[in-house]
This record gives C-alpha cells, sequence and structure tokens, in this order.
C-alpha cells in the first residue's frame, strides 16, 4: 500500500487507517499495513489461542489471522468481514475486522494518552491512545502487544544480552531517556537496559513529555551529554513522534550532541532513509534489542 507520508520526515504527521470492531473504532497507522481484503477461508490451527483464528494462504504466503472481535469480546459482528495485513517486527499477520472506514490523515498532537477508566473496559492494554475525528473516538490499538499475548512474536530478541559489557561502571551511570507509548514495550526496554547494568534511566510514554525532558537541559553548565548520554525512542507516540522528536534534537545546536536511536516495529528501506533524514544515529527493528544496546554502549563510550 503506497503513501507519500511515508516518504516524508519529521512531520509529526500519520494516516490511520480506520475500521469498525464491534461497536467501537479502531484505528492503526497506515505504515503497518500492506493490504486490505476480503475475508478468505481460514484453516484453524491445533492448540492455538481462541483469539488466533487459524492461517490462510494469499499468493502462496502463509499468514496466521487473528480476530479483533475475539480480542475486545465482542459478540457483534458485521455481515461483511474484511481482513486487514499488515507488517511489523518482521511479522506478516492478518487482523479480522469489520467495516473499513478508509484514512485519515492526522497529527500525532492529535492523540491523546487513554484514559485511565479504560484499564477496566474490554480494550484494556490494548489501547495507545485516543484521537477525536468527526465527532467519532478512535481508539489507536497496540498490536504488537496483541501479537506479543498471543505468542505469535515476543516483540523483542534479548538473547545474548545478559553478555554485554558496559565497558566501564562510567558508562553504566550514564542517564538514558527512554519514549514509548506502549506500556508493555517501554518496560521490556528498560528492563532489557536495567540487565546490562544502566542504574539511571528515565521513560516516558510520548515524544512530547520526552522532550520537554531533554530540553530542559539545554543551558545547564557542561556538556550535555553528562546530564543525558542517549535517547531511545519509539517512532509511533501520541503527542511527538519519535522523527520529530530526534529532528528536534538534533536541530538544537546544544542537544544535537545527544545519540539519538529509533526503536521501531516499522523499520524498513523507507523507514531507514527516514530516519536518517531527521539525523537519529541509529535505527533498529523491536527484535534487536541486542544491537541497540550495543550501539548506545559504543556511542556513550564515544563521548
Amino acid at each position: 500500500m503506497e503513501t507519500n507520508i511515508l516518504l516524508e520526515s519529521g512531520t509529526n504527521e500519520l494516516e490511520l487507517l480506520v475500521f469498525e470492531v464491534g461497536d467501537s473504532i479502531f484505528g492503526i497507522n497506515i505504515a503497518k499495513v500492506v493490504e486490505i481484503m476480503i475475508d478468505s477461508e481460514v484453516t484453524p490451527v491445533p492448540n492455538a489461542a481462541p483469539e488466533v483464528e487459524g492461517v490462510f494462504i494469499p499468493r502462496d504466503k502463509l499468514i496466521s489471522v487473528i480476530d479483533l472481535h475475539k480480542v475486545i469480546h465482542t459478540e457483534k459482528r458485521p455481515e461483511k468481514n474484511m481482513f486487514v495485513i499488515c507488517e511489523f517486527n518482521k511479522l506478516t499477520v492478518a487482523f479480522r475486522v469489520g467495516n473499513v472506514e478508509g484514512i485519515q490523515r492526522i497529527s500525532w498532537s492529535d492523540i491523546s494518552d487513554p484514559p485511565a477508566m479504560a484499564s477496566s473496559g474490554t480494550e484494556a492494554g490494548i489501547s495507545t491512545g485516543v484521537v477525536k475525528i468527526g465527532g467519532k473516538i478512535i481508539i489507536v490499538m497496540d498490536f504488537e502487544k496483541i501479537v506479543s499475548k498471543l505468542n505469535l512474536t515476543s516483540g523483542f530478541d534479548d538473547a545474548g544480552i545478559e553478555n554485554i559489557s558496559l565497558m566501564t561502571e562510567k558508562v553504566g551511570n550514564k542517564r538514558l531517556v527512554v519514549a514509548d507509548d506502549s506500556a508493555f514495550l517501554n518496560e521490556m526496554v528498560v528492563k532489557s537496559l536495567s540487565k546490562v547494568g544502566f542504574k539511571n534511566i528515565v521513560s516516558f510514554s510520548n515524544g512530547l513529555d520526552a522532550w520537554e525532558y531533554v530540553s530542559s537541559f539545554k543551558n545547564t553548565e557542561g556538556k550535555v551529554t553528562d546530564n543525558i548520554a542517549c535517547v531511545i525512542s519509539d517512532i509511533e507516540m501520541p503527542k511527538m513522534d519519535g522523527h520529530a522528536l530526534t529532528k528536534r534534537i538534533k536541530d538544537d545546536r546544544v542537544l544535537r550532541a545527544i545519540p539519538v536511536l529509533l526503536f521501531s516495529s516499522l523499520i524498513n528501506e523507507q523507514m531507514i532513509a527516514k530516519c536518517k533524514a531527521v539525523g537519529a544515529d541509529g535505527q533498529f527493528s523491536k527484535p534487536q534489542i541486542k544491537d541497540l544496546i550495543e550501539l548506545s554502549i559504543r556511542l556513550i563510550a564515544a563521548e
């Protein structure tokens, strides 16, 4: 699925594919969507989770199907179902949804954190934000967490990180900033960094809060990297995305010394070009946590 926004850098905008599941309206970043198609015959998989409907084989490629109606525990189903086929974290998966309403271009700043009351609802834990478009509330789903909980992918490959050396105690005491809107993945990044010996990690759920924190050190004495040694950021985030956050840091004559590593489920050739365009010091897909940590250590040690 082609869209010009994939070629733009640092605009803090995204295109959201909007669709229905039961009585709710959801959205997914179009950058993750490969194809939309009418539902097809699915072959059940023995011993799979109830939400995993099975597999189908369009054009000789085996794809797992997740029924989002079962994910959110709704009995309401439309007569016509659709498959939204997505690629992220080096995984291809189809989501069964109801009516697909279309694509909306919005700013990440329009997306708010999910309300606290959502933690007790059927969408508990699978929302990274909400946005109001045309009088409708659209829930931005945490698709990475959904597939991870269903064991289709871990989202992380942390094998071997226990063998990573911090090189010096000084590196381990440096302050790192982590930004990721998925509470699940945010926690995993922080735990992985702590596991190798980093002791001073500050995390945020969106790029704007991370930017306000980072920029607060702009006028402090000494090297700015003595206060913030590295920023590790997701790309998709409410309020300010990772590209816009990186661009702000790298456009600032003081803050640009801080290494910024982008860590996302969306890393592909087009996204790598966008990351480089905004000045990122590295970009990794979310299974590559070991590679990301090793580069962060090298960059911090070189300061």
